[in-house]
Order: structure tokens, then sequence, then C-alpha cells
């Protein structure tokens, strides 16, 4: 997971993202939509008898699933009954650990903006956060929840609570200039702010990737 580079000076920055102060138009916006797809983290949802099933197949489970085999054939029923525990054993564990980890995500998920303010032809108006693209240069005001990894290129001043995300237990400050992420909460302040990256690319989004993958294989 990279850091934002806030060395870049944002005069940079806007003219990297092909953008402006002024924002995009919404031409602009539905084209690069279509080619970084909306703000929004995948679902990845798998039924949870094949996610079971699954800690049934691969080369530890074939391994214990041979033993009892054989021990069938020879009739070592006692060897059996321990082998089919562990088996199960290891499996309920398995499914457990990754059904925490999908419990963790949809905890971070909840964290997400469902509106923002953003500025498209020249005019602030209201849209769907999964419509952002990076570019979008977006308004946040007191209590909003950052809907993008963004970069501060307006106000004085911003107090971000961004503790789900870096464990930090107080509201950081924000100047112009500083990077603020996806799934932060905007406690004081007011601030208009330039949107870097967004859905899976947004550090939220890494994160949530993560999380995904801390369950073991």
């Amino acid at each position: 997971m990279t850091t934002p580079d806030v060395s870049e000076p944002i005069d940079n920055l806007l003219a990297r993202l092909e953008t402006t102060r002024e924002g995009l138009t919404e031409k602009e916006a539905s084209t690069r939509l279509a080619t970084f797809g909306p703000n929004a983290i995948a679902e990845h949802r798998t039924s949870p008898l094949l996610q079971f099933l699954g800690y049934l197949w691969g080369p530890i489970p074939w391994m214990i699933e041979v033993a009892a085999v054989l021990s069938a054939v020879v009739r070592h029923w006692p060897d059996l009954v321990i082998i089919l525990i562990l088996l199960v054993f290891n499996a309920v564990v398995g499914f457990w650990q990754e059904h925490q980890a999908a419990n963790a995500v949809d905890a971070l998920k909840e964290q997400l903006a469902l509106e923002s303010h953003v500025r498209r032809d020249g005019s602030w108006k209201t849209i769907d956060a999964t419509r952002l693209v990076p570019g979008d240069v977006i308004r946040i005001r007191l209590g909003d929840i950052i809907p993008a990894d963004v970069r501060l290129i307006d106000g004085d001043y911003l107090s971000v609570d961004q503790s789900a995300l870096t464990g930090e237990s107080l509201p950081v400050s924000k100047a112009a200039g500083d990077s603020a992420y996806s799934g932060s909460i905007a406690r004081e302040g007011e601030t208009v702010a330039v949107v870097t990256e967004t859905g899976a690319e947004t550090f939220f989004g890494k994160t949530a990737a993560l999380v995904e993958t801390a369950a073991p294989a």
C-alpha cells in the first residue's frame, strides 16, 4: 500500500489528472467512469456451503482424506474417527476465520459515503458517490464522509477522523496540499479537494482487499 506523494505541487497534480479547480464536465466524467469504473468496492459473495466445502479441497485436506480412506480399508476405526474429526475441525476453523474477515470488510464498507458534492460543468451538484472519478473536484463539509481518496486544494482547515482506517484515536488536522482518505469523516472545517483515487485503488479499497485475503486459502 503506497503513501500518496503530498510533496507534489497542486498545480502539477491537477495537470497530471487532466483537470482544473473548476472540475470536470459531465461528458469527461462519463468517459472516465467507463475507464475507471464506479467508485465502489466490488462484492465477492460465495455460498456458505461452497465456502465450507472449499476447506475440504486442497493438498492438505487431500492428505487427510487419503489417510482416512486407508484407515477405513484396514479397518482402523479409532484412527478413522480421529482423522475425520481433524478434517472437519480444520474446515470449521478455516471457514470461521473467513467469515470473520468478511464481517470486518462489511463493517469497513459501512463507512463509505453515499453522496458527494461535486463540481461538474462549472456548478456544484450532489451526486451518488459511486459516480465520482479521478479529477473530480468535491466539497467537504462538517460531518461529511470523504467519498474517495483526495488532495485538499482549497480551504484553511479540516479536522478528519480516520481512526477506522489508520487506528489513530484523535482527529487529524489537514490543510491545503494534504491527502485525505475515503471513509474518513470531517469533524471540523470545510474545504475543496480533488479526487485522486476511487474504488479499489483507494486506501480504503486496498485495506478491504487485505482484510479479505487475511483468511486462510
